[in-house]
């Protein structure tokens, strides 16, 4: 069991230490998007009404919850940049010929990245009360444990396509042309009511959505209706699980394949 957990505790507190020292990832991570809330927000929010919500929520309040999706996708995107960067270095070639499973090197990784993603997901939490939502206790416990999936999820979805890259510019652009597409097709940017019947089946689909749905969910337990038309709580934390699961699955299947 030791010999399991060590590597992962290990793995771990090196991508912690690794962001202290590297302060830009959270200008990065979360500054970005809380300037893209307040712009967007700001901008959108007396010309767009998001369709099935209830009267009188406004797109900073809606487009809130997605903001906090995009600091946990982002903080998954810098995390997972490391896989690449130490395989040019040579830690990793190091770490592969250790006496370590692959599935406790991936772990350490992915835990590395959720843990980090939730540091920052809750500070974007504290800015609930500027969107307009009211956080209980209980609330807030859900959510975190919501953002963990996700980030989970994004985590390890990130490190599918780091362990087979070897170029940052690549490992930028494949990302950007998946993480950026899941994130816009989940329901943060915009609602499923309204968009053309061929996109829905497309968001539905999608992953992250029953994420968000579940994060919304959450975010108004005192208040269920608030949440608006998504997928019912159960199912989406279900699939949300499912997809944690054959994520994780997946990268340990991408490490076990490279020689790095």
């Amino acid at each position: 069991m030791k010999d399991r957990v060590l590597p992962v505790a290990t793995l771990l507190w090196r991508e912690v230490v690794r962001f202290r020292r590297q302060r830009s990832r959270l200008v990065g991570a979360f500054a970005q998007p809380l300037v893209l809330w307040l712009l967007l927000g700001a901008g959108l929010s007396a010309s767009f009404r998001p369709p099935g919500t209830p009267e009188g929520t406004g797109y900073v309040e809606y487009f809130y919850p997605g903001i906090i999706a995009l600091v946990l996708l982002f903080t998954a995107i810098f995390a997972t940049i490391s896989t690449v960067e130490d395989r040019r270095e040579g830690f990793l070639q190091g770490v592969l010929v250790a006496p370590v499973a692959r599935s406790s090197i991936v772990m350490g990784q992915v835990l590395g990245g959720t843990t980090l993603a939730l540091l920052q997901g809750v500070l974007v939490l504290l800015l609930a009360p500027l969107a307009g939502i009211s956080l209980s206790a209980l609330s807030v416990l859900s959510v975190v444990a919501v953002m963990f999936l996700v980030s989970f999820s994004l985590t390890s979805l990130g490190l599918i396509i780091a362990w087979r890259m070897d170029s940052i510019q690549g490992f930028h652009a494949i990302m950007n042309l998946i993480l950026i597409p899941i994130w816009l097709l989940s329901g943060a940017f915009f609602p499923a009511s309204g968009v053309p019947a061929w996109l829905v089946w497309v968001m539905r689909l999608d992953p992250l959505t029953y994420g968000m749905a579940a994060l919304r969910w959450c975010l108004y337990l005192e208040n269920p209706a608030a949440a608006g038309k998504v997928p019912p709580l159960v199912p989406s934390l279900v699939i949300t699980l499912a997809f944690c699961v054959l994520a994780f699955l997946a990268a340990t299947g991408a490490a076990r394949r490279s020689t790095a």
